[in-house]
């Protein structure tokens, strides 16, 4: 296996998982192949076309060719200059890395990621939000989310990785997907009445158990462990944190337990206003749970890798 179809796998895998479901993915990629078929000649030089066949901007090959030959891999949830310069320092002792994967976004994968929100608009609509409401909300969203991140150094990692010659990629709602698509897929076979199912459920895998010794296990953000659960929408992909005016109308939809990785306070004031109950699973936990997937899935295809921890992941095998 190489770098690409390491990246390419990871790509369709999130198609795969993705919480809209893979037709309205698969429309979504045959718009935008159409809309660049119909441009000029300068949109198509300026055009992303990894964006023809990849619908998630935040997950990307930072640097590399894409032909090197991947057998060991370094993963971390956060990767910047200092793992870089670890897996440097592990390389000069004579330990082989490869490519270097994180999970959040950095360089390009950075500068574009507020793109994934919008597939929030559509998520939303599942659960029974009209879409023109979404759409609006989350537009918004996705406007404030683009304007945060303009101004930052998104060259800073990939010249990192460049200068040390140590090829790196990123995969972030590829990865978010496998835990959505993994947890509302056990939870809706459960059928929890209490919120207390949900976290006894949550506490039993493996990297849940594992958070909680350091302290950072699941917990209940609202309602009691004898709340009873409704219907429960596990919200943990599309980029970040949705808008707050989205708690009103899940709440409108009948959602009445949101399952998430963490939630702002202005969140938490919002789902106490609309008496919604929340259990925040974890952050780092949730993306280990996703990349963990990912991987089990990349090495029933190619084979066992070998993978070299850091920055807060811990490999799981299913």
């Amino acid at each position: 296996m190489n770098l690409r179809q390491m990246y390419e796998f990871f790509v369709q895998a999130g198609i795969e998982n993705d919480p809209r479901g893979k037709d309205e993915v698969t429309t979504r990629l045959k718009e935008i192949n159409e809309k660049y078929k119909n441009s000029d000649k300068q949109t198509k030089e300026e055009f992303d076309v990894d964006l023809l066949t990849n619908p998630y901007a935040d997950s990307r090959i930072i640097f590399g060719t894409g032909e090197e030959e991947i057998k060991t891999v370094m993963v971390g949830i956060d990767i910047e200059a200092p793992e870089l310069l670890i897996a440097n320092q592990l390389r000069l002792s004579g330990k082989k890395i490869d490519v270097v994967l994180g999970h959040h976004p950095k360089g390009k994968a950075f500068s574009t990621f507020y793109q994934v929100i919008g597939m929030q608009a559509e998520i939303n609509e599942v659960q029974g939000v009209p879409i023109n409401v979404s759409e609006k909300l989350i537009c918004s969203r996705a406007d404030e989310v683009g304007r945060s991140v303009a101004g930052s150094n998104h060259q800073r990692v990939y010249d990192a990785a460049k200068l040390l010659n140590i090829p790196m990629m990123t995969a972030h709602t590829v990865a978010d997907n496998h835990v959505v698509k993994y947890l509302q897929t056990n939870i809706d076979k459960l059928k929890p009445r209490y919120l207390k199912d949900i976290m006894d459920f949550l506490k039993d895998i493996p990297e849940y158990k594992y958070a909680k010794t350091f302290g950072n296990g699941p917990s209940i953000l609202c309602g009691s462990k004898d709340s009873k659960c409704g219907k429960v929408f596990v919200d943990m992909t599309g980029g970040t944190e949705g808008p707050v005016e989205m708690i009103e109308k899940l709440a409108n939809a009948g959602v009445g337990t949101i399952v998430g990785m963490h939630f702002s306070e202005k969140h938490y004031k919002e789902m106490g206003k609309y008496k919604i109950n929340a259990i925040v699973a974890g952050h780092i936990s949730s993306d280990n749970l996703g990349i963990n997937l990912m991987l089990d899935g990349l090495e029933k295809k190619y084979g066992q890798l070998e993978f070299i921890e850091c920055s807060g992941f811990r490999r799981f095998r299913r």
